[in-house]
């Protein structure tokens, strides 16, 4: 995937504030910053785009043990550069640094919000459900169940 020559793909993750800016402005789940650097650090493979002004504009990293799990998060782009191709080239990338590095038979996984899901497609992921599906739980916090009505 080539970027536009407006843009150009840099490996490794951004700075914490504009990982933390992109997170926000793109639409994912706010992080503090005491969540960022360890989780900047601690990931497997990370790229960003930098746009007009060398500023970050998009970013995806790569969180896994490096042998065959592997699972992409972090996937944004601010909404005034998405459409330019932006987060196709930020995926190919990851994609193609497990290609290059992992052992054969490496399963990637990641969790879809609706926004990215025809990104996701294009590369071939698909829904797993329903033979297995995500699940999750907020450390520091009961889990409540809101399928049960009063």
């Amino acid at each position: 995937m080539t970027l536009h020559e407006d843009y150009r793909l840099v490996e490794g993750p951004p700075d914490v504030e504009s990982y933390l800016t992109l997170r926000e402005r793109s639409g994912l789940t706010p992080r503090a910053r005491e969540q960022a650097a360890p989780a900047l650090a601690g990931g497997w493979a990370a790229c960003h785009v930098v746009g007009p002004g060398d500023r970050p504009v998009g970013m995806g990293r790569l969180i896994g043990d490096g042998g065959w799990y592997f699972h992409v998060v972090d996937m944004a782009v601010l909404p005034e550069h998405q459409r330019r191709g932006i987060g196709d080239a930020v995926l190919t990338w990851l994609l193609d640094r497990i290609e290059a590095l992992a052992p054969p038979g490496a399963y990637v996984s990641l969790m879809a919000d609706e926004p990215g899901r025809r990104l996701y497609e294009r590369h071939g992921f698909r829904a797993t459900a329903p033979r297995s599906v995500g699940m999750a739980i907020p450390v520091g916090g009961r889990v409540v169940d809101l399928s049960v009505t009063r």
